[in-house]
């Protein structure tokens, strides 16, 4: 090659990967942006004062399918959001059902999985498990168990069982053991995983490399961004251990979302939810987050 030539190429070569990294994003972008879903928690609150007028505007924003919470116990989130045209594939469950299903005010889990059958969910998601059913890491094995075998009879309805993640099981136990290393090791074939990427970053953790990690085993992720430069509290459990300031939209803060969403495609996930669990405008918030990912 002449010294001309080379010179040309070589000046060519990183404009040329930037436009090949832009168009894979796009791609990776474009498999998620045509389901994406919203946990609904994120507008718990507008959702209390007017949940049909809600739906409505997270609908006109461009959200395909929302994520509802403690089902069946509002199992009206569902009906609204299919009358209103946004799929509900997944929804939380009021976790009891399956790690403590004697406590007050718990419906059976035959019962969660009756009320699912008859709305069409395909996807159950137990959001925690309670501090005293973890104490140790016994108590997550005996958790992973609880689990397992509710995931068979979900796969005997046709639904697919997993669990949602926060910081907590990712704090070390016994040594540098965590529950959530627990969860991994114990879970069953039939028992996959919902990875909040906030949580995990929070707890340390890549969350690209968590999910790569578990090929194959993550149906879900939720998309949440972390404030740069927040006093974080030493011990952190979930939303309610944290200031509303510690919480941001998409692209505003410091976990890097594509890497995740890459991952994500890699891994086989099925849908991502943008999810907020604190914001002084969550509408603003939810908005901002999706906006960035169409850009």
């Amino acid at each position: 090659m002449k010294r001309r030539q080379f010179i040309r190429a070589t000046a060519l070569t990183p404009f040329l990967a930037a436009q090949m990294r832009t168009v894979l994003a796009e791609q990776v972008n474009k498999t998620f942006l045509g389901s994406i879903g919203l946990q609904l928690y994120t507008v718990r609150h507008q959702l209390g004062k007017d949940r049909k007028g809600t739906l409505k505007a997270i609908k006109e924003m461009g959200y395909v399918q929302v994520e509802p919470y403690e089902f069946p116990k509002y199992k009206a989130l569902v009906e609204d959001a299919n009358e209103l045209g946004l799929k509900v594939n997944s929804t939380h469950i009021q976790w009891n059902s399956v790690l403590n299903p004697g406590a007050a005010d718990t419906p059976s889990f035959a019962k969660v999985l009756e009320e699912a059958q008859a709305a069409g969910i395909k996807h159950l998601i137990i959001p925690t498990i309670d501090p005293k059913d973890r104490p140790n890491l016994d108590g997550y094995k005996l958790a992973a168990a609880k689990m397992n075998r509710a995931a068979a009879a979900a796969k005997a309805a046709g639904i697919q069982l997993a669990y949602h993640n926060h910081t907590f099981e990712f704090d070390p136990m016994e040594g540098t053991r965590a529950g959530y290393d627990v969860l991994m090791e114990e879970f069953s074939a039939d028992m996959l995983f919902e990875i909040d990427a906030f949580w995990v970053q929070l707890g340390k953790r890549d969350p690209a490399k968590l999910i790569r990690s578990l090929k194959g085993r993550v149906t879900q992720v939720h998309l949440k961004d972390l404030s740069a430069g927040v006093k974080l509290p030493e011990k952190i459990e979930g939303w309610w251990s944290l200031p509303v300031e510690a919480f941001t939209s998409l692209g505003d803060g410091i976990i890097p979302v594509n890497p995740i969403i890459e991952a994500a495609k890699e891994a086989g996930v099925q849908y991502c939810h943008v999810e907020q669990d604190l914001s002084h405008d969550p509408m603003a918030s939810i908005r901002r987050s999706l906006g960035y990912l169409r850009s």
